[in-house]
């Protein structure tokens, strides 16, 4: 049986396995490959994705968990919070490599979606998780505060 759910706003319907994690329907049967693999199991958030609109770690999704529930890719974000977070991420050049960066961007929304002017504390902990090789975490944290228009004292 079919599992079927919005991808990007699009009906989305994935007839295998039923276990099989939801970053690989992402990447392998809808094409979209801004979501990356990092670890498989959680710990760097390079597969976040948004579903009903929360930060999820597609990597351990079952796709049968996400029937008939949105499921939002750095492909589909925007509105205001994406447009923000995107801007700041380009004016400040957070990333190196690149690699971590979609996850982080949708975690960077997701935190702003929830908490528009976040504390030093309420990043740490929106971002817990998301791991970045290159070591961009001033400029993540700067860009996040950008985004929100967070007055940073000198």
């Amino acid at each position: 049986m079919a599992v079927e759910f919005l991808l990007n706003g699009k009906t989305m319907s994935f007839d295998g396995d039923p276990d099989t994690p939801l970053l690989w329907v992402i990447r392998d049967y809808a094409g979209l490959t801004g979501t990356k693999y990092g670890c498989g199991i959680a710990q760097c958030g390079a597969c976040t994705v948004h579903l009903d609109g929360k930060n999820r770690r597609s990597c351990v999704t079952p796709v049968d968990t996400v029937a008939g529930r949105s499921v939002t890719t750095i492909e589909g974000v925007s509105g205001p919070v994406a447009a923000a977070v995107q801007k700041a991420w380009v004016a400040i050049d957070v990333p190196q490599c690149g690699f971590c960066q979609s996850g982080q961007v949708m975690s960077a929304i997701g935190l702003l979606s929830a908490k528009s002017k976040p504390t030093d504390a309420d990043i740490d902990a929106g971002m817990a998780g998301n791991i970045c090789r290159c070591a961009t975490y001033v400029r993540i944290r700067q860009a996040i505060k950008d985004a929100a228009g967070v007055k940073v004292s000198a």
